[in-house]
């Protein structure tokens, strides 16, 4: 049965409507309560699902919205995201901030090949997907946790993840994340207490208040048709150059392909597992450059842009019928955060870190740019970019981290 709009300007058009009305209710006190417990992300991804089955409206087999934004908007939302890192204003944040955040990468990281042995061991009956499909779509986690919305789209695209297990993945994502943001906020509100149990020296925090406004009132600027204009071409210009070095890697590669498929590194062979690489990377040879600057005129607020368009054509493309055939993996997203919190914990402890560097650690890497921001204005408004700053680490990392814990855990599926 065809949908009732199948135009690609007439889809792209609702699906804009639909998150233009999903940020501004997002950020009208009126729906503060409803959005306290369902996330606007959650919203981005669901609401499309619902305009593709039962309503209808739309569907993915009649548009190739999808393949533009996973092929040219990703990219660039990456390029747009790391290129705005800071090294030397991270470095200024102090060690232990630098250390929380990489302790609860590493959790993650390692929590992940973890929790699937537990569970497999423990609970052999509960995981009721294929041990391939298993770590598959679990990739798709760790790119969330790790970096965010962009390098969990990533994963879906370089371990070719079907859309009916991303659904199921990306239900746990949200539950179990958004169950440990709730004791984040718990925390900040006993942010006194939790550090005096942490012997934490506070002092840095001020600090920290002082650094960060200095470089927000320095960069920040009302942008010109100019700006916008290279602010795109340097985004655009790197997706370009990705593509480029893509298709020249690939075909290399190709002449290997039965070394790499016995060493399990097939991926390598997907030209778009080199466009995110390379995305990557061009953002972050960028941020050394006077490009970081760009965010002053709204380069991460265009990635995140970028982002949300991506999520919505994924929803778009999710059967919901599907998506509950597999909360038994549940299981295993429990297992991984309590891994991940774990860490961050005994490392804490250990380091003496205030609790703010350990909550916003953990939320730039498991809540990205969409709630580690959030998580800083918690303890202070004025901390609220620390966040962000942050979760532009995050990004950095999330790809290279999140592949790397997908190959751990197929190591032990």
């Amino acid at each position: 049965m065809s949908a009732l709009f199948t135009n690609d300007a007439v889809v792209l058009g609702i699906l804009m409507m639909v998150l233009g009305v999903i940020f501004y209710t997002s950020h009208n006190p009126k729906f503060s309560k409803f959005y306290r417990f369902v996330p606007a992300l959650f919203l981005c991804y669901f609401i499309p699902a619902l305009l593709n089955w039962p309503l209808g409206i739309i569907s993915p087999k009649e548009t190739q919205l999808y393949f533009v934004a996973s092929r040219y908007l990703l990219p660039a939302s990456l390029i747009l995201l790391c290129l705005s890192i800071d090294f030397q204003a991270l470095m200024n944040l102090g060690s232990k901030a630098l250390i929380m955040f990489f302790a609860a990468t590493l959790g993650i990281v390692l929590g992940g090949p973890i929790a699937v042995m537990f569970v497999s061991t423990v609970m052999p009956s509960v995981v009721s997907v294929s041990p391939d499909d298993l770590w598959r779509g679990l990739s798709t986690i760790a790119g969330s946790w790790i970096g965010g919305g962009a390098n969990q789209a990533a994963m879906k695209e370089i371990f070719e993840v079907s859309d009916n297990l991303f659904g199921s993945m990306l239900v746990v994502d949200i539950v179990v994340a958004n169950i440990w943001l709730a004791f984040l906020f718990y925390g900040a509100d006993n942010t006194k207490k939790i550090d005096k149990w942490l012997q934490s020296d506070v002092s840095a925090i001020e600090d920290l208040k002082k650094r960060v406004s200095d470089y927000k009132a320095q960069v920040d600027k009302i942008p010109t048709t100019t700006d916008l204009f290279i602010l795109m071409g340097v985004a655009f210009g790197g997706v370009a150059f990705s593509h480029w070095v893509a298709d020249s890697i690939v075909p290399i590669l190709t002449t290997y392909e039965s070394t790499l498929n016995e060493l399990r590194l097939n991926s390598l062979m997907s030209g778009f597992f080199w466009l995110i690489v390379m995305a990557t990377t061009v953002g972050l040879v960028l941020s050394f450059t006077k490009a970081r600057r760009l965010e002053g005129v709204g380069a991460s607020n265009w990635g995140s842009v970028f982002i949300y368009i991506l999520v919505a054509t994924i929803g778009m493309k999710m059967d919901l019928k599907e998506v509950f055939n597999n909360l038994d993996l549940f299981a295993i997203g429990v297992v991984w955060i309590l891994i991940h919190v774990t860490v961050l914990i005994v490392v804490a402890k250990l380091i003496k870190a205030p609790f703010f560097f350990v909550a916003v650690g953990s939320q730039a890497n498991v809540g990205g740019a969409a709630s580690a921001p959030v998580v800083a204005s918690a303890f202070s408004p004025t901390l609220a970019p620390v966040g962000a700053l942050m979760a532009v680490l995050g990004y950095a990392v999330g790809t290279y981290g999140a592949i790397i814990c997908a190959y751990l855990m197929q190591s032990v599926t």
